[in-house]
């Protein structure tokens, strides 16, 4: 089979999309992946027997409507062509188009007119992303349309796949017939997030996030909640891996709360380099805003802190409630900062604490594995295109 994984995101530190990929070309598949580009590294690249082709540079830093838009519809419109081009030059049987924006599979068009099955992929639900992201009412005027977007999309696709199961049970009252529409959550690929050994031997206390710096996110009522332990916990730092459209507020705030020796902001790394940063890390946050999009969109990092030893601290999304209890990991309620602090403080001080929990998520982490779950993938992706 020759498969084409279609992705508005930087493929080398996607781990959602590399997984699929990966799985399908370590079983035999050809791949190939149409995905951004940063600013160095060449425009095609094999990676683990994937085709890469970088056709678009980003920098993620959108803050309008517009700038973020016109770079949505700028990558489909260059995508669709580039792939129209790969497609007369070697047949594609199956299409994975990952949303956002689910507009981007109608950018298959010509693959499915020539026999291609295209499986829409919905990584976050558009309108609940919009309205996070721009700080719109959920009634706001590009609602209805985003709504519509998706519905067609979903239609248009020979099948969908939601992130979560609370996004499937959302697609399946708006957009999506229950037969059409499959649950797949961002699992751990156990070939990256396994246990190297820690290396650290300082007398630091590490708190890690390695994601994206969005509101939605919540890092800045991690640094707030840092700053109000300051005093009983001199040694502790903050460490922050990823870019978005809030880097520069946070950078902004750790300043403003005299915390910029305590708080060390990196840029992304590729996936392959996250996890030896997450296992030498004493604790992982994960403070998710629970008044929006953040309350239902779920977050592989807790899975990956998990496999790596590392308990974590969370907000009480809904999302997170639904696949976690409090024996796996520290909950605390969404949005309360000082909450947070205390939580924070608790796991800092308690080493048995973190010790058991730790011990607790590594025996629950394991029925989440990549390697036991794949199947739920490559039978979706053999029903659509059956061997010959």
């Amino acid at each position: 089979m020759h498969a084409c994984m279609l992705a508005y995101t930087f493929y080398e530190s996607d781990n959602r999309v590399r997984r699929y990929a990966e799985t399908l070309a370590r079983r035999g598949d050809k791949v190939d992946v149409i995905a951004l580009r940063g600013n160095a590294g060449p425009k095609i690249e094999i990676i683990n027997n994937v085709r890469l082709f970088k056709i678009q540079k980003r920098v993620k830093n959108e803050t309008s409507r517009f700038s973020y838009l016109f770079r949505l519809f700028q990558f489909f419109l260059r995508s669709m062509f580039f792939l129209a081009i790969q497609e007369i030059k070697e047949h594609y049987d199956l299409v994975h188009v990952h949303s956002v924006p689910d507009f981007e599979v109608f950018a298959a068009w010509f693959p499915k007119v020539r026999g291609a099955k295209l499986i829409l992929d919905i990584h976050d639900l558009v309108p609940e992303l919009y309205a996070s992201k721009f700080d719109a009412r959920p009634d706001a005027g590009l609602n209805r349309p985003l709504l519509l977007v998706e519905r067609m999309s979903a239609q248009f696709a020979d099948h969908v796949i939601a992130a979560n199961h609370i996004w499937r049970d959302r697609l399946l009252t708006r957009s999506v017939k229950p037969a059409k529409c499959t649950a797949i959550l961002n699992y751990p690929d156990g070939s990256i997030f396994y246990r190297r050994g820690r290396t650290r031997t300082d007398e630091k206390f590490i708190m890690l996030y390695p994601g994206s710096l969005n509101r939605h996110q919540g890092m800045d009522l991690a640094i707030r909640a840092l700053a109000r332990i300051t005093d009983q916990a001199p040694q502790v730092e903050l460490h922050i891996y990823g870019e978005g459209t809030e880097a520069g507020n946070l950078r902004k705030l750790a300043v403003e709360l005299g915390l910029a020796q305590r708080v060390r902001f990196n840029n992304g790394v590729r996936i392959t380099e996250v996890p030896h940063i997450m296992e030498n890390a004493d604790l992982g946050i994960v403070p998710k805003r629970t008044d929006g999009f953040g309350n239902e969109a779920f977050s592989t990092k807790v899975l990956e802190f998990m496999a790596l030893g590392v308990p974590v601290v969370v907000s009480d999304s809904a999302i997170d409630q639904y696949y976690f209890t409090d024996r796996v990991v520290t909950f605390f309620k969404g949005n309360d900062e000082e909450q947070l602090a205390k939580c924070m403080l608790e796991m800092i001080h308690d080493t048995a604490k973190r010790k058991a929990q730790a011990e607790r998520a590594d025996e629950f982490v394991k029925t989440f594995d990549w390697d036991l779950r794949k199947d739920e993938y490559l039978g979706l992706v053999d029903i659509l295109v059956p061997s010959s």
